[in-house]
């Protein structure tokens, strides 16, 4: 890396698509991001690990690496620990956080351990049998969840109301091999938390008429609102900040993470999950948090490379 401080036009290549399920998502993020930092005066170039292996770009012609991949290598830590090898400054958590953040039960394992709220939950190993999986999720009661162990976006992501339903709900799970998790499914309402660092942003209340905030629901759906000016006490806003907060430091998470919650009924919040690598879309809500705080999407990228410049010793 050859960034000089007196320069202040940065560098950048904006990691997007790769091979992972959320390769459309991803693309629309890195273009977001790239224009972005366009907008700031910098130099941004799209890289699709795909189509070009990172250990055969120039990385002495920028100064960082900005990840904008959804799932698969670049959320799971390994891109992050190809870029440590490479020497090459990258925005975002790092290799250990994206592991256990990706993997939703080692993520649930460590927010059990830091007295995170979280709902139970049983790991599910990808041969496990339909009679061991019906035995096991029996004390989660039903209605539950099944999802993917290390898929983003909702994706495979299927709700069993009783256990004729299971069967249909594990097979959705299993499409995309691997483990899968199944957890209690929460009445309430869902919330997400964008963290910047320490600091959590607005809070953004997720309504729509789906019982989980599914792939279609996130990206094409018109029926979906997401709200800053929501009804609630002080008192639960807090209670739904402390516990998105506790989750990244469970994780140890760094730069710009979202963070999934559920406020029940009974007024309890309970964490889903945390994304280390959230949509940068026109759609996405970590940008939309910013921008409440008062932070643009330029000023948003360039801090977010700034940053990890700084965490490098590159400035």
């Amino acid at each position: 890396m050859s960034f000089s401080q007196h320069d202040s036009r940065l560098r950048v290549a904006v990691l997007a698509g790769g091979d992972s399920a959320e390769r459309e998502v991803s693309l629309r993020s890195g273009d977001s991001v790239a224009a972005a930092l366009l907008a700031a005066g910098h130099k941004a170039s799209l890289v699709d690990p795909a189509a070009c292996p990172l250990d055969r770009l120039p990385w002495s012609e920028f100064d960082a690496c900005f990840i904008a991949l959804h799932g698969g290598a670049g959320e799971d830590g390994r891109v992050q620990l190809q870029l440590e090898r490479l020497g090459v400054p990258y925005t975002g958590s790092g290799v250990e956080a994206c592991r256990l953040a990706m993997s939703k039960s080692a993520g649930k394992e460590r927010f059990v351990a830091h007295g995170v709220p979280t709902p139970p939950y049983e790991a599910i190993a990808e041969h496990v049998s339909l009679a061991d999986v019906s035995s096991r999720v029996a004390r989660l009661g039903y209605p539950l969840v099944v999802k993917p162990d290390a898929q983003g976006s909702s994706i495979g992501v299927a709700v069993a109301d009783s256990i004729d339903q299971l069967p249909r709900a594990l097979a959705v799970a299993r499409t995309f091999g691997g483990p899968c998790l199944a957890e209690a499914l929460v009445r309430g309402r869902e919330f997400t938390v964008t963290v910047l660092d320490t600091v959590a942003l607005p809070t953004i209340e997720i309504v729509n008429p789906e019982p989980v905030f599914s792939y279609d629901a996130k990206y094409h759906s018109s029926l979906t609102e997401y709200r800053f000016d929501f009804p609630l006490s002080a008192a639960h806003r807090n209670e739904i900040q402390q516990a998105a907060l506790g989750a990244t430091r469970a994780l140890g998470t760094w730069g710009l993470v979202r963070v999934d919650v559920m406020f029940s009924h009974d007024c309890r919040a309970w964490v889903l999950e945390v994304n280390t690598i959230p949509g940068m879309t026109v759609r996405s809500l970590a940008p939309l948090a910013a921008a409440r705080a008062g932070i643009d999407m330029p000023t948003l990228c360039e801090m977010l490379v700034r940053r990890c410049l700084v965490g490098a010793g590159a400035l």
